[in-house]
């Protein structure tokens, strides 16, 4: 049975970019990660170009030193620049490092020699380092909650998206410049003097479009007080070793930085080794940012039932398995397939990061918790870059024989094993220390996030009893079925407990008096659909499962898909997320029979006494709508629901009723009952 009308009702939720302050935002930081890619690759030809004529090895050094000037700031002013973030106003951080960054890289083609190139790179760095921790810590205040993932997935899809763009960009430039020159030959215009221009006005317009973004909020410098900067940034440290989940997520993604360096430290010579020449590392490069596109934007999607948390630590694993497999396997074909593999895992790990890092970071010390993050991950890949090609280049080259075959395994083949081994030790010391479901077996859950799941797991003991539940519109008379029912059972010599929701525990009460108040209309179906969660899993810990394990046969008026038809369809919400809401809270319990006892609302509310509590005031088409999803719920699964027409006599419906449970109830029936009669009682009417 369909459910017409309720995708008519159900609005589906505006994209992240709808928000327009953020949207504003997302440009600015489009329009920098093009200007950064473009920066860096200028850069290192333009250092290329200036010392072409002092030899390939001082040549190759100049680019080195290009890279270096570009990571060192984070060693001296990373934690400074989170502090600054946090302690003055972001807006004016943004706009003043923009224009600090259009000044220096416009100037470097008007200088235009090496050590300047060197000078404005570091300088350019060090400005970079108070732009991206603001940036970062104002994300979470522009966008609500629920969304920041979406919004984080667009943040590293420009961050980086536009490096292919920038490539081809730059390609474009050097071609028209090419051109150029061989038609004027007296014009000095270098491809790269264009292609800074280009990263300058970048700057520039970023600028721009943040002076005048006016939302980002000023009022957490309030909630700092006024110690020193020193004192801040060791607080902010002190912050991420005290907090276990944190520093999980600290140790991982530093742990994936690493392991990353060791790749980048090797992959051109590991490359060179298959025969791959300039065209494969193309291809290898292209195959790590197509994985983490992949990985960011789909892997969350394919496992949406498994724990964030546990997902993290089991893509750090898996990336350092690949890692082993491409450190091993010399085929360049299946080197670039496990290229997007590895890549799929790093944006995966990356994104749940720093989502949840901007979840779990108060305001106040985010700043400097993602300049924390951003520094010491700097540091870690200036080191390991520095020792894997040392490591390689020490180790040489080998030839393993076994019988008639052999195995070329060379330093880059040690190196990339190193980088695996520590990605998995790291995933799994993250996994350790942020496993949130522990003492469910991971390829369980796994396996269940693949179907698109999540796993309940089932009880140690199994309930002995048979639990029926009522469900049914406003005055469709399952109240006193439910009741009729628990009197008919009891006579027969069962131990029957009669139970309802809401408010069949202390806390369930006040729960109840909250519900169905008509004065709280202004409750948000969200809070709504979670208070009856709440009181349905204190009533199934505290009533329904004693009873069950006693082996009472439990009877209760109204049950999980209540909510399905009254919060998911009535209110509009995802039933996928109603669902799984209250399968948590239930621990998977569900009824061995529902019986629903259908009658059009029309006829039920003229039933219902005055006044009318909050539920019952709702317009004729919320429970046209309940009513439609409760049949559908019942024709999904026939096996478990009963449907009794409501307009029925009353005595009609019991008989009914009371046939279908005599079809369920434990054979034997209890021996109290035996032994109070000295007989097997007869159950009947």
């Amino acid at each position: 049975m369909s459910t017409p009308g309720r995708a008519a009702t159900r609005r589906k939720a505006p994209h992240v970019l709808a928000n327009a302050p953020f949207r504003r935002l997302w440009t600015a930081m489009s329009v920098c990660s093009l200007g950064d890619w473009l920066n860096i690759i200028a850069l290192t030809a333009l250092a290329g170009n200036l010392t072409a004529g002092s030899g390939f090895q001082a040549q190759s050094l100049a680019i080195g030193g290009v890279f270096v000037a570009k990571m060192l700031p984070a060693i001296l002013l990373g934690p400074l620049a989170g502090a600054v973030a946090d302690r003055f106003d972001r807006r004016t951080t943004m706009v003043a490092a923009d224009v600090a960054r259009f000044a220096v890289v416009l100037s470097i083609p008007i200088v235009a020699t090496y050590q300047w190139v060197i000078v404005a790179t570091f300088l350019v760095e060090c400005v970079n380092l108070f732009w991206v921790p603001a940036k970062d810590a104002t994300v979470p205040n522009l966008v609500p909650k629920d969304r920041l993932e979406e919004a984080n997935q667009l943040n590293l899809l420009v961050t980086y998206g536009t490096a292919p763009v920038a490539a081809a960009v730059f390609a474009i430039v050097s071609a028209v410049v090419t051109m150029v020159g061989k038609a004027a030959p007296g014009v000095g215009i270098t491809a790269t003097d264009v292609a800074l221009t280009v990263n300058a006005l970048a700057y520039l317009v970023s600028a721009v479009l943040i002076f005048t973004l006016r939302a980002i909020p000023k009022n957490h410098v309030r909630h700092v007080s006024a110690p020193s900067v020193l004192r801040q940034i060791v607080d902010g440290w002190r912050f991420v070793g005290g907090d276990r989940v944190v520093r999980g997520l600290v140790v991982g993604m530093i742990g994936a930085f690493a392991a990353g360096g060791a790749v980048v430290g090797v992959a051109k010579a590991y490359v060179g080794t298959l025969n791959g020449g300039d065209a494969g590392y193309g291809a290898v490069f292209c195959a790590v940012f197509l994985g983490m596109a992949f990985g960011m934007f789909f892997g969350l999607r394919l496992l949406k039932g498994l724990s964030r948390r546990r997902l993290f630590g089991l893509a750090i694993i898996l990336a350092g398995v690949t890692l082993a497999a491409i450190a091993l396997i010399p085929n360049l074909v299946v080197v670039v397939v496990l290229t997007v593999m590895l890549g799929a895992c790093a944006g995966i790990a990356w994104i749940i990061g720093y989502t949840t890092i901007g979840l779990e970071v108060e305001d106040g010390l985010r700043g400097r918790t993602f300049a924390f993050l951003q520094s010491l991950a700097r540091v870690v890949l200036l080191l390991v870059v520095a020792v894997a090609s040392t490591l390689a280049a020490f180790f040489g080259r080998h030839v393993l024989t076994v019988g008639r075959m052999t195995y070329h395994f060379d330093g880059t083949n040690l190196v990339l094993v190193l980088a695996a081994l520590l990605a998995v030790a790291v995933g799994l010391l993250a996994l350790r220390h942020m496993d949130d479901r522990k003492g469910i077996p991971i390829g369980v859950d796994l396996l269940a996030a693949l179907r698109g799941e999540t796993f309940v797991p089932e009880e140690d003991e199994q309930p002995r009893g048979l639990f029926v539940a009522f469900e049914g519109g406003e005055g469709s008379g399952k109240t006193t079925q439910s009741r009729l029912l628990a009197i008919w059972l009891r006579d027969q010599g069962f131990d029957v407990v009669q139970t309802r929701e809401p408010g069949s525990t202390k806390v369930g009460m006040r729960l109840r008096a909250i519900l169905l108040d008509a004065s709280h209309q202004g409750l948000s179906p969200r809070a709504e659909a979670m208070l009856y969660a709440a009181d349905r899993a204190e009533h199934v810990e505290k009533v329904i499962r004693p009873a069950l394990y006693r082996g009472s046969t439990v009877i209760s008026d109204r049950y999980v898909d209540s909510s399905l038809a009254y919060q998911g369809a009535g209110r509009s919400l995802d039933r996928g997320e109603v669902e799984r809401v209250n399968a948590w809270a239930t621990g998977g319990l569900v009824p061995d029979l529902t019986v629903l006892i259908d009658l059009p609302p029309s006829v039920g509310l003229r039933r219902m006494a005055s006044p009318a509590d909050r539920i019952e005031a709702e317009p004729l088409e919320f429970h046209e709508r309940v009513r439609r999803e409760f049949r559908a719920l019942a024709a999904a699964g026939p096996d478990r629901y009963f449907v009794v027409d409501g307009t029925l006599p009353q005595e009609e419906v019991s008989r009914l009723i009371q046939d279908r449970v005599r079809e369920i109830l434990p054979d034997p029936v209890p021996q109290e009952a035996e032994a109070a009669t000295g007989t097997m009682p007869a159950i009947r009417d």
